[in-house]
């Protein structure tokens, strides 16, 4: 067997070898034919400028990619969505005039759209992933879209990438597999050559690429923007979502059995939360940075791969978002929604970070091909609120019905309506930014550090959730079959953190070798200065960023949380009643899963609604567990294979558990009868403590010990 692998190792070294040298003297062209020199960076107004509309091979290059799809979204494509609002703390007037950034009397309504990146339409929630968080306010002036993600930082530096970035995650195109996983070969060898990908590809390494829930994670809006006064003053701003309910994950095991379960499970909890009552909140918060600060840091701020730490800017909290109502239908409403960072209202506008650039373009070509019109602004869910006036006419699925004769300014025939709005009339005005430079496909120098912030995140991490990225690292790596393709990230994680590069190569069985063959980030054109592209060793600017950990929110009790009541008939209604009413009033909910489906009897002859028959349902899908006395009940579970796996998963995933009673000899007929001084685990104590633990969301102190638990 042994021998077989190694050929089969050796085969594929020859292959790639073969494939590097190009036989076949294959020069790169567009498609009219025309050869390629730098297919890595677009056509900028010097190395920091905007980009040109004029860059006719990344217009090329990006609308193909746009199109790829008929008619599901490229990436993004599994979604889900909310109604609510948007209201004001405090006006921010001294750094923009947009009204829904000054009124704080306005209640400016909201379309909230959530969703994995890499997966098709059709795939399971649970998976390992980026999740976009897209919000669209419906403002007096206008739609204006913050078009963001749960994590901060994006994999790539310019739009010109982001088709590269995508092909290498999608299934491989010869097998179509595997489906919404970055763990295959194409990924991780763009990553190896791309080092620019390594801060945001070490967050999906982490629990923040397996969310709890849509509620429970951070939202961000990547990019540098600008916020414009009255006065004219330009302010630079990143945005940032802050949930009320605290930042919290599950663990990978779950992840996968989740998979099976509920496939549905983010998509069920967000609907579940709003039709209860417990609408889900966010705090938005700005991150202000005077014009005049733009280069005082280590790193660049218009570098979509860097965050500014919390530490250095604080994050000043100016309103709160709440989601109240769900859609009425799905597909008019969740799938036909077309979001675009380019839709701002005055005192919003942009800068020249080279993935906004592109995205700017990118966005109205894609809702074309899948929309099929430039009438997607008339579908319901994207109309602004405040009327719409210009001169476009017709075109497919065209909903208003213009009268008169003109279509064309200026006019005197429709007595010169629309007219231009005045400054003065809150009309749409650009920053007056100066540009002197040459026209240039490059990247800026500013852009090169990729090992700093990858290497602060990983030391800001609590210890369970560094633990969580080095076997994230040894899952994804073992899943690829070229052994130059792991040799050459191994050497890439030690120049992040040693201690991380150690972890993954010990699980991987392999040597952190000392150098690997060709520049580590090719990512470049091909006539640039290699080595001046290069990414410098690490800087320690900052040791430890405190808001990069899950833990730095505070929690909010247990509101909307799911535990499950484990019982059969004749268990304790004095037990379970007391539990059951503490929990509920605190914001919780409880259900009853029970050894069989329809209703189940208490020890007072009552009969009580089943939620979930033990066969039907998983202890993944919940938050913690309870199990009350009534020795009938307890005599009946300790015949249940099941009832005691139940017990088990909790454990093994240091969720909370509570037991009265009779229910101990349950609990010591499986491997809780080695966790009964564990914090989190509760005999016969009070209902508040059991809810504490259950707040905490995880006892991950158990983690370690709970491994020798089976899974």
């Amino acid at each position: 067997m042994k021998e077989n692998q190694s050929k089969n190792s050796s085969s594929k070294e020859k292959d790639l070898e073969k494939n590097t040298q190009c036989p076949h003297g294959k020069t790169m062209t567009t498609n009219q034919g025309q050869k390629v020199n730098d297919t890595n960076n677009s056509l900028k107004a010097g190395e920091r400028g905007a980009t040109l509309l004029e860059d006719f091979i990344l217009r090329e290059k990006i609308t193909h990619f746009d199109h790829e799809r008929i008619p599901e979204r490229i990436v993004h494509a599994r979604g889900s969505g909310a109604h609510g609002y948007f209201e004001l703390y405090e006006s921010q007037e001294k750094y923009t005039k947009a009204g829904i950034f000054t009124d704080t009397t306005r209640k400016t309504p909201v379309f909230v759209r959530f969703s994995t990146v890499a997966g098709n339409k059709g795939s399971a929630d649970l998976a390992r992933d980026v999740r976009g968080f897209a919000t669209k306010f419906y403002t007096e002036e206008g739609i204006f879209d913050l078009v963001g993600n749960n994590m901060p930082i994006f994999f790539i530096q310019d739009a010109m990438k982001f088709p590269d970035l995508i092909h290498s995650v999608k299934p491989e195109p010869d097998r179509d597999i595997p489906q919404a996983a970055s763990a295959h070969d194409t990924f991780y060898d763009f990553v190896s050559h791309t080092t620019e990908t390594l801060h945001n590809q070490i967050w999906v390494m982490s629990d923040r690429a397996i969310p709890r829930s849509f509620r429970m994670m951070e939202g961000f809006g990547i990019h540098t923007f600008r916020l414009i006064n009255a006065e004219g003053k330009s302010h630079f701003v990143k945005f940032h979502w802050k949930p009320l309910l605290g930042v919290h994950s599950v663990t990978w095991d779950e992840a996968v059995k989740i998979h099976g379960a509920d496939a549905d499970f983010h998509r069920r909890d967000l609907w579940d939360a709003i039709e209860a009552g417990q609408y889900p909140e966010w705090e938005l918060g700005f991150q202000i940075i005077p014009e005049e600060d733009e280069h005082k840091f280590d790193f660049d701020i218009l570098d979509p791969t860097k965050l500014i730490p919390e530490e250095m800017v604080p994050v000043q909290r100016v309103g709160k978002m709440t989601l109240n109502r769900n859609p009425e239908n799905f597909f008019a409403e969740t799938e036909q929604v077309a979001f675009h960072p380019g839709h701002v209202v005055p005192g919003i506008d942009f800068t020249n970070d080279p993935l906004l650039q592109g995205r700017l373009f990118s966005y109205t070509d894609t809702q074309l091909s899948r929309l099929g019109s430039p009438n997607f602004a008339e579908i319901p869910i994207n109309r602004p609120v405040n009327e719409v006036h210009n001169n476009q006419r017709d075109a497919h699925m065209r909903m208003t019905i213009n009268k008169g004769k003109t279509a064309y300014f200026p006019n005197s025939i429709g007595g010169g309506c629309p007219h231009l709005a005045k400054m003065a009339e809150g009309g749409f005005t650009s920053y007056e930014e100066r540009i002197d430079a040459r026209k240039i496909r490059e990247r800026s120098e500013s852009f090169n550090d990729h090992f700093s912030q990858p290497a602060l995140f990983y030391r800001s991490l609590q210890p369970w959730e560094q633990k969580h990225v080095a076997e994230a690292y040894t899952f994804e790596l073992g899943k690829c079959t070229y052994d130059h393709i792991k040799q050459r990230m191994l050497y890439i994680l030690n120049q992040i953190d040693e201690d991380l590069a150690n972890k993954v190569a010990n699980g991987l069985g392999m040597q952190i070798p000392d150098s690997v063959d060709g520049p580590l980030n090719q990512a470049i054109g091909a006539d640039a200065d290699v080595e001046k592209h290069q990414p410098p060793k690490k800087k320690n600017y900052l040791d430890k960023s405190e808001a990069l950990s899950q833990t730095h929110l505070e929690n909010k009790g247990i509101v909307s949380r799911k535990i499950a009541a484990l019982v059969s008939d004749g268990f304790s209604h004095e037990d379970f009643s007391e539990m059951k009413k503490y929990l509920e009033n605190n914001g919780a909910e409880v259900t009853i899963v029970a050894t069989h489906g329809g209703t189940v009897t208490c020890s007072e002859n009552k009969d009580h609604k089943v939620g979930a028959a033990l066969l039907t349902t998983e202890s993944v899908l919940y938050d913690a567990l309870y199990i009350p006395g009534g020795k009938k009940s307890i005599d009946a579970l300790l015949d249940e294979a099941k009832a005691k796996k139940f017990i088990n998963e909790t454990l093994k995933h240091c969720k909370a558990i509570a037991i009265d009673n009779e229910a101990e000899e349950l609990f010591d007929a499986t491997y809780g009868k080695d966790f009964k001084d564990d914090e989190a685990v509760f005999i016969n104590k009070s209902a508040e403590d059991f809810a504490k633990a259950i707040a905490n969301h995880r006892n991950w102190d158990r983690e370690d010990q709970a491994k020798s638990i089976p899974a």
